[in-house]
């Protein structure tokens, strides 16, 4: 038996990177996976792994940016398959680095994905969760959201996140619903590409800073999100996990340069 049997699941950004691992993962524990992304290539890909694999799920193309679309999500999700246990919102966008690069559409389009749309879906499926009186929440925001490490927007939008996240712990733990936010650390996906031909060695430049020598994998991401979305964390609401080697427990290697070593 899966850790989720029985489960329905929205995982948004599941076309890739970490929100393919966690889609994988929880389909493989059982659950029924409501795959949501633009990119409609690899949305089939990953809903005809699961498949494959002997799962259950669907995909559905939305655009995340526009609030609308939160309720077609529910709503597509409870048509297909009658509830609305989980729902992780992933999706992410990332503008240029600094205060003094954004525009106001930049602003706008970043906000607009990292932080609004894991509002609206959450107004949204929480109707459903509220009446069964059941549900979980697992938001993916960063360290960029507890630490300065620049990409401004980005961050300020993350640490949103991780607002929004307590807000709904403490409001609606009363009525069976649970609410936890996970911040990674620097994780080896497809985002990073673009980078990578220009710095190849920038994994390996970033891992020095970790405690644990090495940056992360989607999968690293994906079984805390397994942890948080299941029974096993039945008395986990309004946490903030950093998934992220270590980096947020201290700089060392600050230290040592300190001391001379």
């Amino acid at each position: 038996m899966g850790r989720l049997d029985g489960a329905v699941a929205i995982v948004t950004g599941g076309a890739s990177g970490i929100g393919r691992a966690i889609a994988l993962l929880l389909a493989a524990e059982g659950a029924r996976v409501a795959i949501v992304d633009r990119q409609e290539p690899q949305g089939a890909e990953v809903l005809a792994t699961i498949r494959q694999a002997g799962g259950t799920a669907q995909f559905l193309q939305a655009d995340l940016g526009a609030a609308a679309s939160a309720q077609m999500i529910v709503a597509g999700t409870l048509r297909a398959f009658g509830q609305v246990d989980i729902v992780v919102n992933n999706a992410a966008v990332s503008s240029p680095d600094g205060i003094l690069e954004v525009d106001e559409a930049q602003w706008d389009a970043t906000l607009a994905v990292d932080l609004k749309a894991p509002f609206f879906l959450t107004q949204a499926a929480l109707p459903s969760m509220l009446e069964r009186r059941h549900g979980v929440f697992v938001n993916i925001a960063s360290v960029n959201g507890l630490l300065g490490l620049g990409n401004d927007v980005y961050s300020a939008a993350k640490a949103g996140l991780i607002n929004l996240t307590k807000s709904v712990a403490t409001r609606h733990g009363p009525d069976g619903v649970r609410a936890n936010v996970i911040c990674p650390g620097t994780v080896r996906t497809p985002i990073w590409q673009a980078t990578v031909e220009r710095t190849p060695d920038v994994f390996d430049r970033l891992a020095q800073w970790y405690p644990l020598g090495r940056v992360g994998e989607p999968q690293d991401i994906a079984q805390a999100a397994l942890f948080l979305a299941s029974e096993e964390s039945a008395w986990i609401t309004g946490a903030v996990l950093p998934v992220d080697g270590g980096l947020t427990a201290g700089i060392h290697r600050m230290a040592t340069e300190l001391q001379g070593d």
